[in-house]
């Protein structure tokens, strides 16, 4: 399994006009379940993912994105990984950094996965 964690992007999605106009940060943590072991045997990246060609592309998505939901935003960031890498169990995590709900100073988060990833990943 390839981790990547805290990979922090500015994005223009929300449900309010200044969220989508200004930008915001993100915070994404997904896996990818893949058997690693002919990699690690053979020091071969052509035998796993590079993950470097993830965290680029969800950079560039991020950019080009303007939508209201983490709904919609997670959908793409799925959509992306699938393209990149082809039908492979993935979970994603999308956190909100910073909710603009009077009074709350927490962090709102939406999990997905898709092509049999567990729903709740093992930490």
């Amino acid at each position: 399994m390839i981790h990547v964690t805290n990979l922090r992007l500015w994005a223009h999605v929300g449900v309010l006009e200044h969220e989508r106009r200004d930008g915001q940060w993100f915070r994404i943590d997904l896996r990818l379940w893949l058997d690693v072991a002919q990699a690690a045997r053979r020091d071969d990246l052509a035998e796993s993912l590079d993950y470097s060609k993830a965290i680029q592309a969800l950079q560039t998505l991020s950019r080009e994105t303007r939508c209201l939901t983490i709904e919609r935003f997670s959908e793409l960031m799925l959509d992306c990984l699938e393209t990149l890498y082809g039908p492979y169990p993935v979970w994603l995590k999308l956190t909100k950094c910073a909710a603009p709900v009077p009074g709350f100073s927490g962090e709102v988060a939406i999990e997905r996965c898709r092509h049999g990833a567990p729903q709740y990943p093992l930490s």
